[in-house]
């Protein structure tokens, strides 16, 4: 059979090509009621009184709910308590403050959508304004009495970076940032919550990302038992770390389905999306390296300051950990020190994005690399070649810890990949036809960047795998799909250990009603923990097939085969066989059998990422001629679905390279809301993107050898693009913040003055 690694089409797709799809606003229960948030138009405000008499007298109004009206605790953290940051968490409504635009202050229950949106407009929220605070790099204030906006300070370190500073041949210092963008699916946020009072069972559909962790938490937060409350997924319009999470709109809905007695149905539109859903990654860093006369990196120091916006959300400082552990990367660093400060703003809580922590400090990694090259005034490829962490050194712990586990990358050849990909890319040639179009006066220049990414988190999976009397199989997970291909990659990974058709086999995931334990689908992770936990599995129900077939065939188990759902004896496969169908009508009853995957550590994939880019020097824009990534996933489940990842995942990393961000005026109110003002990437501006899928380094933490893949396109695009443009301008270290958009651009060359490279 071997179906894994071979590029099978995807079995989640017929319904969504005949439009058939089913999506949050599609999902409608009788008598539902429809939810509208009133929104703070304020920044920074003191909450002096909310009148909804005119909404409450207004037709189809069923109720108008302020934090008067409800009592509930701070929205919980995903993982549980985490009491340092406990007291930052977010009301499900304002309480006493609002504290960005957007904010919700009262949400209102009517007949329809329509009613419910007048309705809103009518409600009267009388505030006193405070002063924002809308920069992190300056000084913490008072967040609450005895709280300050200085949320979390977060230091790592391992050897002697003092002693390396001191000792060092040179020290290199820069000043990097990275503009706040995130996330922006087809489909908006959308919840319905749904009470049956017959089973005393509270629902939430809409549900993704972590179906059960999410349980869990409304769960706690409403005093409910666990097998009370079931959340159901459909099907997603993009996930990207930002959906999923836990929202005061996913509360609202369940406590009014509760309450009132009435399905309720909440339906985002795009602005509340751009002001209200989380944001991600803006960071700012004061970074130094101490290095030796060769190159080579003696100690890292890192000061970063992290605008996590007005609250802390259910990830907790996950970005904030991530930025700071994975931000030595794929170089050998002897010392290491990294001071992580978590600040509050008064800006849209942040959160996770495709990514998250990893985007960031490759940006700022890799430009302390290429600042590095240039201050010796070496090859930027032969100082990354000369840190690069050696093969005979894996496994490779690092020292640090990310998300709770001990960073020790599994495998990996660094020096292999980098060798490969600059042979497949070309690079020699590339550079001569790039100085040739230079020398004609085009600004032209490539750039690269290497990467280690962190895939499988864990500790635990698992998955049932059951033959039902009718010769189905059905495989029912705790995972979660967002548009990435998982029910194909499920039902590729059972039919190899079982030996049936991958096309049909049932995949279920998003369903907490139908297995309690699942973790869904994060961190790259599903493949790796979901899909080996589903190997288990299938390795298991084969067993209890085999062994119920060999009486029927009179032969002993060990030599039975399965093919194509046919079992026959290995050395007669054209002898006496019986189909899976045939077997499960003589059982009369099921088979089914559990698998469970742990794993001691995450596993590492790493890549490189190479651009050509030209600049236009009158306008400031960035053109990406050319884009190849480089990746090494271990073992590739379906090879087209892992290049779709990576191509999807750069159109993001080039958003947030050169258009995307979310900007403030001096007050707080947000300017980009909506897709006139957030700029994104478009299909004409979007450069095909080479892929080079390398399977060199197979995980030994699972019997498949897979690592995750969902981030590997977007991690390495900012550092990548920064160092083309430097290259293209022929300033090293031209490029310090993210994204270059044109005025930005415009700014660096005049402040440049004429580049060696010529006008």
């Amino acid at each position: 059979m071997g179906v894994i690694g071979k590029p099978v089409n995807r079995i989640e797709d017929p319904p969504l090509v005949r439009g058939a799809g089913r999506y949050a606003a599609d999902i409608d229960f009788p008598g539902q009621l429809h939810m509208r948030i009133v929104r703070s138009g304020h920044a920074h405000a003191r909450l002096l009184g909310i009148d909804t008499k005119a909404a409450q007298e207004a037709p189809g109004v069923e109720a108008v709910w302020t934090a008067a009206e409800i009592d509930l605790p701070l929205i919980e953290f995903r993982e549980g308590p985490i009491p340092a940051l406990a007291p930052y968490r977010q009301p499900v409504l304002a309480r006493d403050m609002v504290r960005y635009v957007g904010e919700p202050v009262a949400a209102v229950f009517a007949e329809d959508p329509y009613r419910a949106e007048d309705a809103a407009a009518l409600v009267s929220v009388e505030v006193e304004p405070l002063e924002p605070l809308m920069e992190a790099d300056t000084a913490p204030r008072e967040f609450s009495p005895g709280h300050s906006t200085e949320a979390l300070v977060e230091v790592k370190e391992f050897g002697d970076p003092d002693a390396a500073f001191r000792d060092a041949h040179a020290i290199v210092e820069l000043d990097l940032s990275i503009g706040r963008h995130s996330g922006v699916p087809l489909e908006t946020r959308g919840a319905i919550g749904r009470y049956d009072a017959a089973r005393d069972v509270l629902e939430l559909h809409g549900a993704t990302k972590v179906p059960h962790r999410n349980r869990d938490a409304i769960a706690r937060t409403l005093g409910r038992r666990r097998d009370g409350v079931h959340l159901f997924e459909y099907h997603v319009g993009g996930g990207f770390g930002i959906r999923g999470e836990i929202y005061p709109e996913d509360m609202l809905v369940c406590v009014a389905a509760l309450t009132l007695g009435r399905p309720v149905k909440w339906i985002e539109d795009r602005r509340e999306h751009l002001i209200a859903a989380n944001h991600s990654r803006q960071q700012r860093h004061r970074v130094r390296a101490a290095i030796d006369r060769d190159g080579r990196i003696l100690a890292l120091e890192d000061d970063f300051v992290l605008d996590q916006g007005a609250y802390v959300r259910t990830h907790g400082a996950r970005v904030l950990d991530m930025t700071a552990s994975m931000l030595p990367g794929p170089y050998k660093v002897p010392s290491f020190r990294s001071v992580a400060r978590f600040r509050l703003t008064n800006k849209t809580p942040a959160a996770t994005y495709r990514a998250p922590g990893r985007y960031e400090s490759s940006f700022v990694r890799e430009r302390v690399v290429d600042a590095v090259a240039a201050r010796l005034r070496l090859d930027p490829i032969e100082v990354r070649r000369r840190n690069l962490i050696p093969a005979m050194e894996m496994p490779y712990r690092r020292g640090l810890e990310t998300i709770g586990d001990e960073i020790e990358y599994d495998s990996g050849d660094y020096p292999a990949l980098l060798d490969k990909a600059l042979r497949w890319f070309g690079w020699p040639q590339m550079k001569a036809d790039l100085a040739r179009r230079r020398a004609a006066g085009e600004t032209v220049g490539a750039g690269l960047a290497f990467f280690v990414e962190k895939s499988g988190l864990g500790p635990r999976d698992g998955t049932i795998a059951s033959l039902d009397t009718d010769g189905l199989v059905e495989v029912v997970t705790g995972g979660a799909s967002l548009g990435q291909g998982f029910e194909t990659a499920m039902a590729q990974i059972c039919a190899d250990a079982l030996g049936v058709d991958y096309d049909r086999i049932s995949v279920v995931h998003g369903r907490t009603d139908r297995i309690d334990h699942g973790i869904g689908a994060h961190a790259s992770r599903a493949t790796v923990m979901t899909g080996s936990a589903t190997h288990l599995a299938a390795v298991a129900l084969r067993t209890k097939v085999l062994a119920a077939a060999a009486p029927l065939l009179q032969a002993p188990e060990a030599s039975l085969e399965i093919e194509a759902g046919r079992i026959f004896r290995r050395d007669a496969p054209d002898g006496p066989s019986i189909t899976l169908a045939e077997l499960a009508r003589h059982l009369g009853a099921p088979l089914s059998a559990e698998g469970w995957h742990d794993t001691p550590h995450m596993n590492y994939p790493y890549g490189l990422h190479i651009a050509v880019v030209r600049v236009d020097r009158d306008t400031g824009t960035v053109a990406v001629e050319r884009y190849c990534a480089a990746y090494d996933i271990g073992r590739a489940v379906n090879p087209r679905m892992v290049e779709g990842q990576i191509i999807g995942g750069f159109a993001q990393g080039l958003g947030g390279a050169l258009a995307e961000e979310f900007l403030y005026d001096a007050s707080g109110q947000p300017l980009s809301v909506t897709f006139a003002d957030y700029l994104m990437p478009m299909a004409c501006e979007t450069p095909p993107v080479e892929v080079m899928l390398l399977e060199d380094a197979p995980s030994p933490l699972n019997a498949l050898g897979i690592k995750g893949a969902g981030e590997a396109g977007v991690n390495a695009v900012g550092a990548t693009i920064a160092s083309a443009v430097d290259d293209a301008l022929g300033v090293p270290g031209a490029v310090t913040s993210l994204p270059v958009t044109p005025p930005r651009l415009l700014s660096i060359m005049r402040s440049c003055g004429p580049s060696r490279r010529g006008a």
